[in-house]
């Protein structure tokens, strides 16, 4: 079984940034399967959402675009410590088209819980770090 998606990436996507990040609700939510509970507000998910991406090794986009009438959704790949990790991430918009709801869901579960861990060791000492895994003792 592999995670790393197949193929080329689309030409399209290889220098893709998530327009979506800039156009944050005042009261958005971001969950995922690598957190407990939800982070609510623009500044909160921005940084949550920043903060992930650079624990990327590397990202390849396999797609990214509209899902439904308010929906945005993001399949791609990553490596995190070396270890590859894939994402399905789902945007979705409110009457304004701003993003309202983002949930993101990691696989397989080994990096899930590593990249869990590393996101709670850099916000340890904010409010964000209790949504993540602890560092070991």
């Amino acid at each position: 079984m592999t995670y790393m998606g197949s193929g080329d990436p689309d030409p399209q996507l290889t220098d893709y940034y998530p327009a979506w990040l800039d156009n944050l609700a005042g009261d958005v939510t971001l969950e995922g399967s690598a957190m407990d509970g939800f982070v609510q507000g623009a500044e909160a998910v921005r940084t949550v959402v920043v903060a992930i991406r650079t624990l990327y090794d590397y990202q390849k986009l396999n797609f990214a675009g509209p899902y439904g009438d308010h929906g945005w959704l993001e399949d791609y790949t990553a490596g995190v410590r070396g270890e590859p990790i894939s994402n399905v991430t789902l945007v979705t918009r409110n009457a304004a088209g701003q993003a309202q709801h983002i949930v993101g869901n990691y696989r397989p579960r080994s990096t899930l819980l590593l990249l869990s861990r590393l996101v709670g060791e850099h916000f340890a000492s904010t409010p964000y770090g209790g949504h993540f895994l602890a560092s070991e003792p």
